[in-house]
């Protein structure tokens, strides 16, 4: 069971491209999550501005 583990994690000797292939995978995801989070949330308040003055210019 562990040599099979070992086999794994050393990935035929290409561990390190492997896994620093995952890891950027994964890193680089995160950051465009969170950007599209925070593009989301821009989106939203520039939404919420532009209903204020438009209701506000309806009370004129």
């Amino acid at each position: 069971m562990m040599t099979k583990m070992l086999e794994f994690i050393s990935q035929g000797g290409y561990a390190g491209y492997v896994w620093s292939a995952y890891g950027m995978t994964m890193t680089l995801l995160f950051i465009e999550t969170v950007g599209l989070r925070r593009g989301n949330r821009a989106i939203l308040a520039r939404l919420q501005r532009l209903l204020r003055l438009c209701n506000a210019g309806d009370k004129q």
